[in-house]
C-alpha cells in the first residue's frame, strides 16, 4: 500500500511515491545499468589495444589477445543486458499496475457527482492510455537515459584520460546542447498533456457512440457522428503534429550540435595524429568515446522529449488521485448497530444539485418512514422522488436538514455502514460483464449457490434465466445487452433479495416489465417488503395499492400524505396523476 499523495508536491514526484517501495528492484536494475556502461566503455579500451598493437604493431598474438579479450567482454556485455532489461521492464510494468490499481481504487470512492462533471471515456482513457505511456517511459525510456547518461559522464571521463586538449573542443559544446532541451522541453510537456487531452476526447467519442449505437442507427445519424469523429481527430491530430515538431527540431538543434563539435574533434585530433603527438589508436578510442557521448546526448534530448509527454500523462493521473470526494467517513464515525430497526426521519430537508443552482431538488421536505411500513413516492417528473433516495444512499449530503436512521444522522455514519443495509432495484437496472450467476451475486458475494438461485426463484426470474444457452453461467454480454428490460429487471430484484436488507429502495422497479412479469414481480416484493422498510418511486397504481402510506411530492416539497383512497378524495394533483398514469384501462 501505498501513503496518500501529497497535492502539494508536483505530479512527477507524487508518482515517484509508487516506485519507492521496490527498492530492491531499484537497486538491482542501478547495478545491471554501471555493469553495462562499464562494460561499454571497457570495450572501446581493446578497439585501442587491437589498433595499436595488432594493426599498427603487425602483432598476431597480441591482436588474438585482444581478441579474445573483446569476446569475453561481449559476453558480459550480454549478461549485464539481460538484468538490465529484466529488472528495469519489471519496474515498468510493476508501478504502472500499482498506479493502475491506487487509480481506480480511489474513483471508487469519489461521489457520484463527480462522474455527472467528468465523462467515463476521458477516465479510462488515463487509467488505459496515460499508465501504458509511464509503463514505456519507466521499463524503457528511463532504463535509456540512464545508461546513456552513465555512458556520458564516463565517456568524459576516458575522453580526458586519453586526450585533455581534445575534451575542451567536446566541453564548449555541452551547453550549446542543453539550450534547445530546457527551450523545447517546457513546449513539449505542455503539447504532451494538451496531446493526452484530445486523445481522450476522441476515446469518450468512440465509448458514448458505441453504447448509444442503436440510437445512432435508428436515427440515421452516422454521417453526423462520423463527422463529429472526424473533427475531434483532427484536432488530436493537429496537436500531436505541434508536439513532434517541437521534438523534431529540439533533436534536430541537438544532433547537428553535437557533430559539428565531432567534426572539430576530429580535424584537431588527426592534427595531433600527423604530428606524433598521439597514436593512431588513442585518437581511434577518442573518436569512438566522442561518438558514444554525442550518441549519448542525442538519445537523452529524445528521452527528455518522452519524459515531457510523460509528466503531461502523470498530472492527468494525479488530478484523478487528487480528486476529493464530497462524501466522506464522518471523525468521530458513529456506528451503527449490527441489526438495525430501519425508522427513517426526514426533517427539513433540502438539496440543489451544483449544475442547477437556485432550483432546489428537495426543497423543506419533512417526512417520517416508521420501522418496517411502507411508503410510495409519487408526483410529477423533477419532483424529487429520485433525488430523496439518493440521499438516503448518501450519495449526495444535503444543504441542510438532516436523515436520521434509527435515530442516528446518516452524515455521522460511515457511507459503507450504511449502505450495508440498504438495497436499491432503480428504474434502469445495472448489469455488469459476466455471468447470470456472477449478476445476482453482486449483492452478496459470499452468498452460495443455493442461495442465489432461491433468490432468482423468489424474484420470478428463474424460468427466463434456465431457458438461457448456458442457463446460470450465460455471459449477458456489456451492461447485459443480451437481455430484455424486463429480464434485467427481475435479475436486479433478485440481486436486492439476496442481500437481505433491512431498507429496500424501489425506483419503479416495475417500469420495464409486462403485464404478467410486473404481476410476478410484484407478488416478489410483496413478500419481500414484510419487516422491511420499503421506499417505492411508482407511476403504476398496481405498485402502491397496498403500500401504507402514500407521499404526494411536487417541485421537491410534500404536497399530501395519505392513502390511495385518502389521496383520491382529498389531493387534486394525486387524483389526476392516478387518472393519468395509474389507470389500468
Amino acid at each position: 500500500m501505498t501513503n496518500p499523495p501529497d497535492r502539494n508536491q508536483s505530479p512527477l514526484l507524487q508518482a515517484l511515491r509508487f516506485v519507492r517501495p521496490y527498492s530492491r528492484q531499484i537497486l538491482l536494475a542501478l547495478l545491471a545499468l554501471i555493469f553495462t556502461a562499464a562494460i561499454t566503455l571497457g570495450l572501446v579500451q581493446y578497439v585501442r589495444i587491437i589498433v595499436d598493437a595488432g594493426f599498427v604493431a603487425g602483432s598476431s598474438q597480441s591482436l588474438g589477445t585482444a581478441i579474445t579479450g573483446f569476446v569475453v567482454v561481449a559476453l558480459l556485455q550480454a549478461f549485464g543486458t539481460f538484468a538490465r532489461f529484466y529488472w528495469v521492464s519489471w519496474l515498468g510494468e510493476r508501478v504502472t499496475a500499482d498506479i493502475r490499481q491506487a487509480v481506480f481504487g480511489h474513483l471508487l470512492s469519489l461521489h457520484p457527482g463527480y462522474f455527472e462533471d467528468n465523462r467515463s471515456g476521458e477516465i479510462q482513457s488515463r487509467i488505459t492510455t496515460d499508465t501504458t505511456l509511464l509503463q514505456t517511459v519507466i521499463g524503457s525510456s528511463a532504463s535509456i537515459a540512464l545508461r546513456n547518461l552513465l555512458l556520458l559522464i564516463g565517456g568524459v571521463i576516458f575522453l580526458f584520460i586519453t586526450n585533455p586538449r581534445l575534451t575542451s573542443v567536446v566541453l564548449l559544446c555541452i551547453p550549446l546542447v542543453i539550450g534547445p532541451i530546457v527551450l523545447f522541453g517546457r513546449r513539449v510537456r505542455k503539447l504532451s498533456r494538451h496531446t493526452q487531452d484530445e486523445i481522450a476526447s476522441v476515446g469518450a467519442y468512440v465509448g458514448e457512440s458505441i453504447q448509444q449505437i442503436k440510437t445512432v442507427q435508428a436515427y440515421n445519424h452516422q454521417a453526423t457522428d462520423r463527422r463529429h469523429f472526424a473533427e475531434y481527430v483532427e484536432r488530436a491530430f493537429d496537436v500531436a503534429l505541434a508536439q513532434v515538431k517541437a521534438r523534431s527540431i529540439m533533436i534536430a538543434l541537438v544532433m547537428t550540435l553535437v557533430f559539428a563539435a565531432l567534426a572539430a574533434m576530429i580535424w584537431v585530433g588527426g592534427q595531433d595524429v600527423i604530428s606524433g603527438r598521439m597514436t593512431a589508436g588513442e585518437l581511434t578510442a577518442f573518436v569512438v568515446y566522442a561518438v558514444m557521448v554525442a550518441s549519448a546526448v542525442g538519445a537523452i534530448s529524445q528521452v527528455i522529449g518522452d519524459l515531457q509527454r510523460a509528466a503531461g500523462a502523470t498530472e492527468r493521473l494525479m488530478e484523478l488521485l487528487n480528486a476529493e470526494s464530497l462524501i466522506t467517513t464522518p471523525d468521530p464515525v458513529v456506528p451503527l448497530p449490527a441489526e438495525i430497526a430501519g425508522q427513517l426521519a426526514i426533517n427539513r430537508l433540502k438539496f440543489t444539485y451544483t449544475t442547477r443552482p437556485g432550483q432546489p431538488a428537495i426543497d423543506g421536505l419533512d417526512l417520517s418512514v416508521p420501522a418496517g411500513s411502507s411508503l410510495a413516492l409519487v408526483g410529477p417528473s423533477g419532483a424529487g422522488k429520485s433525488t430523496l433516495l439518493d440521499l438516503v444512499l448518501r450519495f449526495y449530503d444535503p444543504d441542510s436538514g438532516e436523515i436520521l436512521l434509527d435515530g442516528i444522522n446518516i452524515r455521522h455514519v460511515d457511507p459503507l455502514d450504511l449502505r450495508q443495509h440498504i438495497a436499491l432495484v432503480s428504474q434502469q437496472p445495472a448489469m455488469f460483464t459476466g455471468t447470470v450467476m456472477e449478476n445476482i451475486r453482486y449483492g452478496r458475494p459470499d452468498a452460495s449457490d443455493a442461495e442465489v438461485h432461491a433468490a432468482a426463484e423468489a424474484a420470478y426470474a428463474s424460468e427466463f434465466i434456465e431457458r438461457l444457452p448456458d442457463t446460470w453461467h450465460s455471459y449477458l454480454g456489456e451492461a447485459g445487452i443480451r437481455l430484455s428490460g424486463g429480464q434485467k429487471q427481475r435479475l436486479a430484484i433478485a440481486r436486492a433479495i439476496l442481500k437481505n436488507p433491512r431498507i429496500l429502495l424501489l425506483d419503479e422497479a416495475t417500469s420495464a416489465l409486462d403485464a404478467e412479469s410486473e404481476s410476478n414481480v410484484q407478488m416478489a416484493i410483496e413478500k419481500l417488503m414484510p419487516g422491511r422498510t420499503t421506499i417505492i418511486i411508482a407511476h403504476r397504481l398496481a405498485t402502491v395499492r397496498n403500500v401504507d402510506r402514500i407521499a404526494v411530492m411536487d417541485k421537491g416539497q410534500l404536497v399530501a400524505l395519505g392513502s390511495h383512497d385518502e389521496l383520491m378524495a382529498t389531493n387534486a394533483l394525486y387524483a389526476r396523476l392516478a387518472n393519468l398514469q395509474f389507470s389500468t384501462n
